[in-house]
Parts: structure tokens; C-alpha cells; sequence
């Protein structure tokens, strides 16, 4: 801890600041350091999002940071947080995540961030598809007044997973021991095997992985990161494995705590359920047609240097052209116009989208077009609406990280419902249960629905 902390103003009642759209977030963070309640350096955020959000404005200036009305003006659901870190405010960033957002691998990522010199953009130095699919990636060397930033990935299931998982062990036990008992070996196995292919909620394997990005599946069917643990011995030993992996993903999560001078706790309503709004926009047909137009092409396994600045040349140039022909066609949609864009090379699927977009709309949005492309390039966003249970398991699980941490400075909340990541019949049931959760932890709340008095027209554009 930095002794400047020391001087640090305490609030009386937890901060909790909810907002409809995530990025609108951070003028409450700014606030916070602003009088006080936060350093102006060295904090962390636990953020809980089915979306890493650490994206970056690909053409901002990077020295906008230091201008924060104009740095607000330019932000966006995606993109919010990278410039805080370069901004210098934020070191260390903990996602995280549910099962079904895999956006970015597994561990701990140690990356630097900084300016590029060439364009005077953010950029950073991560390898990871999540950064080269935007075009984000430069060496270390290209940058000026980089700043280290680590963050650590770690994915959290329900607490109904676990239970479900510890059901189906507990059962193919006692099969397992039936059918040895009658020497039938070679069925114990598939036995087991079935039922756990048939168990549903827990689909995420057990995996861990290092630093330097390998990879270990300790078994084929484990449930995810996080559960209560219990008190009584299990019958599968996946469920050992599930309670060691917790402990320590907790103690990650306290060794970043421990080495920032505070921490912010973030937390995305669509974390609980959330959709991908663009598959109800479009056909399948078009959703199909975006994904081969927008398609990220990976570089060679290990590659070196000269391979990553070819791929992020070659995927810049790829999406810059794809939004010169969807500006182009905001302006001019005639056949001409469009079979000029599609005649270059890998355009072609442009005269098949526009056809079927013009069969159904008098106007397409071309512009929410070219946006939903964006988010079709080496793997899908995340859609996965919730049950009830799977809700109120996420909860349960959330509540046994946080009983194990230092209170936060602040939690922030966004509800992501306008933009329809949170579905719009659940957000109102998850806010509710997360506002409780909240309470019971930390007593008293300073709660802050800023959402309400935000004009309905301020809305992500992606």
C-alpha cells in the first residue's frame, strides 16, 4: 500500500452507483478520485461482466485521457476502461466472467499500455485474439509512456452447477460401486460418462492456465470456478478439485487487492443473463454472411514479430475498408454502388447482405450493420439467457467470493438492459437481488439510481 493512501477520505455508507449503459460508470469513478475517496493511482477493479469491456477507441488520441469531458465524450460500452489505464488511474483489472463468455484465455496476462508512436493511439502489447481481432497490438518498443497493467481472467459458475455436479458424482459413485461389485467394469465407465454428458448446467471444464498460457483440463465435466463449499466430503474427487481451484482463484484475487491501494467492485447486470442483441436484428442468414465478411484471420501458431504486425496490418485494412462500404452505402445502396464494393476481394457476400437487408427494410441501418460486424470476428458475443436458478446460483456464488475480500471503495452497476445485453424481463429481478446481496454484505448502502434520471437517448451505439 502507497503511504499516500493514508490521507484518503473514508465514505460513512457503501457508494453503489447503477447506470444504464457501462461506460457512464466512469465519471462516478473520476468523481470518487476527485474528492478523495479513491488514489489517483494503483487501483484496482474487480469487474463482473459476461463482456471484458477493454476494448479501445481505435482512432482516439491518446492523450485525450487527460482531458476527461472530451475522454467521456469519446468512450463507449466496449472501450471504457483501457483508457484509465493509460490515464494511469487503473493497474490491475480481475474479469470475472461466466461460462459462457470465453473472450479472452484463461490466467494471468501481463501487458503494457501506452501510445503508440507512430499513430498516437492507445494500444497495448497482449498477443491475445481478443486485442489483434481490433487491430490493438504493438511492440513494446513502439510505445511511449507505457504503463504495466495485469490483468487475470477467472471464471465463476453457480452455485447450482456445483450442486448439480456433486448429485451426479454422488450417483455414479454409488453406480460405480453396484456394478464393480458385479464385475461389470467395462459399463461403469460409459455409465458415468453419460450421465455426466446429460448433467447440463455444468458445461465449463475445470481448466487452469499460466501465466505463459498453457493449459490443463483436470477433468472432461467439472463445474466452473466458484460454489460454496461444503463442510461434508465429496464423492467425486472433480469436486475436490473445484473447492482447491476456488481457494485459490480467492487468493489471486486478494494478492491483486493487497498489492493496489484500492479497489473499485464493478459489476454488469448481464453477468447474471445476458443476449446477443444483434441475432435478433438479423436473420441467420445475414448474422452467417457478417461472420465470413468479418472473419479474423489468426497468425501462425507462435508467431513473431513480423507475423503479429502483418496480421493486425492486414485486419486494420480488412475493417476500415468494410466501413468505407457500409458509409458508402448510407449514402448510395443502388446496384451500382454495390457491386463496385463487392468486387473486391473478399466483398463478395456484400450483394447477398444488402439484398436480403433492402427485402426486409425500407432503410437498413447500415451503420448498425457495420456494428454488429464488429463483433463477429474470431468468436460470437456471448448469448445466454439465464434461468431463475442460474441467477439466483450466480448470486450465491458472487456472495462466497466477496465475503472473503476487503470491503471495495465503491461499487458500480450497470443494468445494460436499453441496449438488450441484459434481458429487459430479467434486469429489474437482478438488480434487486444484487442490491440485496450488496446489503447483506456491507451493511448500510449509498445507492444511487442514476439510471432513471438519464435521458432515455443516451444509448450505446454498440
Amino acid at each position: 500500500m502507497n503511504s499516500s493512501t493514508t490521507s484518503m477520505r473514508v465514505y460513512k455508507d457503501m457508494p453503489v452507483w447503477v447506470v444504464e449503459d457501462h461506460h457512464d460508470v466512469l465519471p462516478y469513478i473520476y468523481r470518487a478520485i476527485g474528492s478523495r475517496y479513491l488514489p489517483i493511482r494503483n487501483i484496482a477493479m474487480v469487474h463482473l461482466d459476461s463482456h471484458p469491456d477493454l476494448l479501445i477507441p481505435v482512432n482516439m488520441p491518446a492523450d485525450t485521457v487527460f482531458d476527461k469531458e472530451e475522454l467521456f465524450s469519446e468512450l463507449s460500452i466496449e472501450n471504457w476502461i483501457m483508457p484509465v489505464v493509460y490515464a494511469g488511474h487503473l493497474s490491475n483489472v480481475v474479469w470475472l466472467h461466466p461460462y459462457w463468455a470465453q473472450q479472452i484465455a484463461e490466467g494471468e496476462h501481463k501487458i503494457f499500455v501506452g501510445k503508440d508512436s507512430s499513430t498516437t493511439t492507445i494500444r497495448v502489447t497482449s498477443k491475445d485474439d481478443y486485442f489483434l481481432s481490433d487491430g490493438l497490438y504493438v511492440p513494446e518498443g513502439h510505445l511511449e509512456n507505457k504503463k504495466p497493467f495485469q490483468l487475470d481472467v477467472i471464471q465463476v459458475n453457480s452455485v447450482e452447477n456445483q450442486r448439480k455436479q456433486e448429485e451426479i458424482s454422488e450417483e455414479c459413485a454409488a453406480k460405480r460401486v453396484k456394478l464393480q461389485q458385479a464385475g461389470d467394469t467395462e459399463n461403469t465407465a460409459v455409465s458415468c460418462e453419460k450421465k455426466g454428458e446429460t448433467g447440463g448446467s455444468s458445461i465449463a471444464n475445470c481448466r487452469t492456465e499460466t501465466a505463459g498460457g498453457s493449459k490443463s483440463t483436470d477433468s472432461s465435466n467439472c463445474p466452473g470456478s466458484y460454489s460454496k463449499a461444503s463442510n461434508e466430503s465429496s464423492a467425486g474427487s472433480c469436486s475436490e478439485n473445484e473447492r482447491s481451484q476456488t481457494t485459490d482463484a480467492v487468493k489471486k484475487i486478494l494478492t491483486v487487492i493487497q498489492q493496489t491501494d484500492a479497489y473499485i467492485l464493478d459489476i454488469d447486470l448481464d453477468f447474471f443473463s445476458c443476449k446477443n442483441p444483434f441475432k435478433e436484428m438479423y436473420t441467420q442468414e445475414e448474422y452467417t454472411i457478417l461472420q465470413e465478411l468479418y472473419s479474423f484471420r489468426k497468425p501462425i501458431e507462435d508467431p513473431d514479430e513480423e507475423a503479429l504486425l502483418d496480421c493486425v496490418e492486414n485486419r486494420v485494412h480488412q475493417l476500415e475498408d468494410l466501413e468505407a462500404a457500409f458509409a458508402d452505402f448510407v449514402e448510395d445502396d443502388s446496384e451500382e454502388t454495390l457491386q463496385r464494393w463487392a468486387a473486391n476481394p473478399g466483398m463478395k457476400p456484400l450483394t447477398e447482405l444488402v439484398h436480403s437487408l433492402r427485402s426486409r427494410m425500407d432503410t437498413p441501418d447500415y451503420e448498425m450493420v457495420h456494428q454488429a460486424g464488429l463483433t463477429c470476428d474470431y468468436s460470437e458475443l456471448p448469448h445466454h439467457v439465464s434461468t431463475n436458478e442460474e441467477i439466483d446460483g450466480l448470486i450465491q456464488a458472487i456472495n462466497v467470493i466477496l465475503r472473503d475480500l476487503p470491503k471495495p471503495t465503491l461499487v458500480t452497476v450497470s443494468r445494460s438492459s436499453m441496449d438488450d445485453y441484459c434481458p429487459t424481463e430479467q434486469v429489474n429481478y437482478i438488480q434487486s437481488r444484487v442490491l440485496s446481496m450488496l446489503k447483506s454484505m456491507y451493511g448500510t448502502l449509498d445507492i444511487h439510481l442514476e439510471y432513471l434520471s438519464e435521458p432515455e437517448s443516451s444509448k450505446s451505439s454498440s
